[in-house]
């Protein structure tokens, strides 16, 4: 895992980069936001999407839903950076478009309009 530390709209956000999957369960998550948060000191996060199990994009498993609501327990706000247009899961593309419509979780195409939105995010 490779964290980078950016500046950006009045606090840091960390940008999480990696080869393999980081985040396979809700264990993985909850110490993949204590690694985070210890070594960049960040509470906002870009998350490559490469990091994440691909369960997390089946919505039947739960564990998108299950990690997300850590993340929320935890006051970290993060963005996944990724294509995400090979899903054909209509559930899928409706709760991708629901989180980008809030405050905490986005889904977004590049890693600029991560940082862009979560400087935005108090």
């Amino acid at each position: 895992m490779h964290i980078t530390k950016i500046e950006a709209g009045g606090g840091n956000i960390a940008v999480v980069s990696g080869d393999g999957v980081l985040i396979t369960d809700v264990q993985s998550a909850l110490d993949f936001i204590a690694t985070v948060r210890y070594e960049a000191d960040c509470d906002r996060f870009v998350i490559n999407k490469s990091l994440l199990s691909e369960s997390f994009f089946d919505l039947k498993t739960r564990l998108a839903g299950e990690i997300l609501q850590k993340f929320i327990n935890y006051h970290v706000k993060a963005a996944i950076v990724g294509d995400f247009s090979a899903y054909s899961s209509r559930s899928l593309q409706d709760f991708i478009y629901e989180c980008n419509c809030g405050r905490d979780f986005f889904f977004l195409p590049t890693e600029q309009e991560a940082i862009e939105r979560l400087s935005k995010a108090k």
